[in-house]
């Protein structure tokens, strides 16, 4: 992340000093540098804005996660996905609460619920954080699972469904199977570039200071403190067989479900989460109430631990875009990558997906709106589909480590940029086969 963001912010700089120079002075419009200035400030403003924002959502779903923890859902979730969670993350215990945290945060990316999945997200960073032996720098398990968030499964992009209704697309609904192909693609490719990228020595070598990892002449070690051994080798025994594949068919069912039924379902999703987790609890006989209101401090109190996380990575993606940086990369990309399958048009939306999400959010929405565009048109099936398969990398890293103070990310982002690229090729194979 060091490299990353003094690379960002040094290209801008030299890129908004240089137009600077050529700058004829235009009445009422700002020069580069003036421009780049006010989108620093902007930025800083709107990311302790986005943060303040946030709060009433952490709390919300920080308080129904702590009733989910006090009942014991997340055990019950973690035992129906064991055999496939064990695989994944051999690091974690399989009766710790990181698994249930993953794995409900991981089923809400599923099902579309951005506000969601970031609550439950921090909770499983949380309790990844508390089996890191060295703490401040991300350890393998931290670094897979940020990588399968910003890549995961998506049935129901309901936000970009509603946005096309909202533009008047005939079928709002049928980017489902391409944003579906896409971000199993993504997440596939996201699992193995962590697994590899985790073997580079280079990597490895970071970790030495910070996150346990095996370097030459020394013992590889678990990446647990002594207190967890005892959970990690103790008689954890999850369901019987069936009943996990029984709960993994479950989930592969609700793909065709999707499908057919998306638009209906979406708007009773985060509605029936409440509903279930409060019911859940009262017949664990939770007092719902009090566990609610505990989780929902929790929640405040790391939205405001983020800002500085979030004032570092908006200011300078905001200076990126301010620089002119972008438009020069576009204009010279967009000449090759229309060769195959990515219009110019929608290359802006694949460039500033990773660093942006309101950024990408308003691109989509000029472009759908766009009547020499439209919808239904390839480039608006293409971009559709991009929003919804593919995460704000840079967000997610500040984020989701910005609440355990990890400042040594190590590879995870060289493995989440992965997989959005990853994520940009499936989408372009996807619609080119679809719609092209």
């Amino acid at each position: 992340m060091n490299v990353a963001f003094l690379l960002i912010v040094l290209v801008s700089f030299v890129f908004a000093g240089w137009r600077e120079f050529g700058f004829s002075p235009i009445e009422g419009a700002p020069s580069p540098v003036e421009a780049l200035s006010k989108a620093m400030v902007e930025s800083a403003g709107a990311a302790v804005e986005l943060a303040i924002g946030l709060v009433g959502v952490m709390a919300l779903f920080l308080g129904l996660m702590k009733i989910a923890e006090e009942g014991g859902l997340l055990k019950v979730v973690a035992r129906l996905l064991r055999p496939l969670m064990i695989r994944l993350f051999p690091q974690v215990p399989a009766d710790h609460p990181a698994m249930g945290a993953m794995i409900l945060n991981l089923s809400a990316n599923v099902l579309g619920l951005g506000n969601a999945a970031t609550p439950f997200g921090i909770r499983a960073m949380q309790e990844l954080d508390t089996l890191n032996g060295q703490k401040g720098t991300a350890t393998d398990a931290m670094v897979l699972f940020l990588a399968i968030n910003t890549s995961s499964v998506t049935l129901l992009p309901t936000g970009v469904i509603a946005l096309r209704a909202a533009a008047g697309s005939a079928d709002p609904a049928a980017i489902l199977p391409t944003t579906l192909f896409a971000t199993i693609g993504s997440t596939a490719v996201a699992i193995a570039a962590a697994k590899l990228y985790g073997r580079i020595r280079w990597f490895r070598a970071a970790a030495v200071n910070g996150s346990p990892g095996p370097v030459e002449g020394e013992r590889e070690t678990n990446d647990v403190p002594e207190e967890a051994e005892a959970v990690r080798f103790e008689d954890a025994v999850g369901y019987p067989l069936w009943i996990s594949a029984a709960a993994l068919c479950a989930l592969v069912a609700l793909v065709p479900l999707t499908v057919l039924y998306g638009r209906m379902i979406s708007p009773w999703i985060i509605p029936g989460l409440m509903v279930g987790f409060l019911l859940f609890g009262v017949v664990r006989r939770v007092r719902v109430y009090e566990a609610f209101v505990e989780g929902a401090k929790e929640g405040f109190q790391v939205a405001i631990k983020i800002i500085p996380y979030l004032v570092a990575i908006l200011v300078a993606v905001g200076m990126f875009r301010a620089s002119g940086a972008l438009e020069v990369m576009v204009r010279t990309l967009g000449v090759w990558t229309g060769k195959v399958g990515l219009p110019a048009e929608a290359l802006p939306m694949a460039l500033l997906r990773p660093l942006s999400g309101s950024g990408a959010y308003g691109i989509l929405a000029s472009i759908i709106n766009d009547p020499s565009v439209g919808p239904d048109s390839y480039v608006g099936y293409l971009v559709s589909t991009l929003q919804g398969s593919t995460e704000t990398t840079f967000y997610v890293l500040a984020v989701y480590f910005g609440a355990v103070q990890v400042r040594r990310v190590r590879h995870a982002l060289a493995a989440a940029l992965t997989a959005d690229a990853a994520g940009v090729a499936f989408a372009v194979m996807g619609c080119w086969y679809l719609f092209g």
